[in-house]
């Protein structure tokens, strides 16, 4: 049978622990303009937490519009996409909703689209499915200075 031989193991030295340092606050960075800025293209910029929409010329803003976009229960995405289809009008439909000839459709991700919108007027607050929801107006003046191929971005 074993037996067991107890063996003396040095209790490690007590040693100074240095103090927890305080994080820096968070900043909201400027958005990280995208490459083909440079050369002065068109592009969108989304801040969720502003609920703006910027639309750039280079690095230049063009203009900058208040919109809704999505809630905590349904965020809209973030990261860089492309616009790859618009329409003037189209028919959006979800769990719990339908919404016939939403005016000034442009879809970026998926379901995900930056339109106009006739159902609220509550700007500036997140009221969405995830979608940037825009006045009709200001809609219409994206959906004809956007085309597709236009880079989005979205961020927190």
């Amino acid at each position: 049978t074993p037996t067991f031989t107890p063996s003396l193991t040095p209790s490690p030295l007590p040693t100074n622990t240095p103090a927890p340092t305080q994080p820096p606050p968070p900043t909201q960075p400027p958005p990280a303009i995208p490459p083909s800025a440079a050369e002065g293209n068109r592009w969108i910029d989304v801040d969720l937490s502003e609920q703006r929409l910027y639309a750039y010329q280079g690095d230049q803003i063009v203009r900058s519009f208040v919109v809704s976009t999505g809630t905590w229960q349904h965020p809209t995405v973030t990261g860089r996409y492309r616009i790859y289809v618009k329409y003037r009008f189209t028919d959006m439909a979800g769990p719990g909703y339908y919404l016939p000839d939403v005016p000034y459709t442009m879809y970026f991700y998926k379901g995900y689209g930056i339109h106009g919108t006739y159902w609220h007027n509550n700007f500036g607050t997140p009221m969405s499915h995830g979608c940037v929801n825009m006045t009709i107006d200001d809609a219409a003046w994206l959906f004809n200075w956007a085309s597709v191929g236009t880079l989005v971005n979205v961020h927190p």
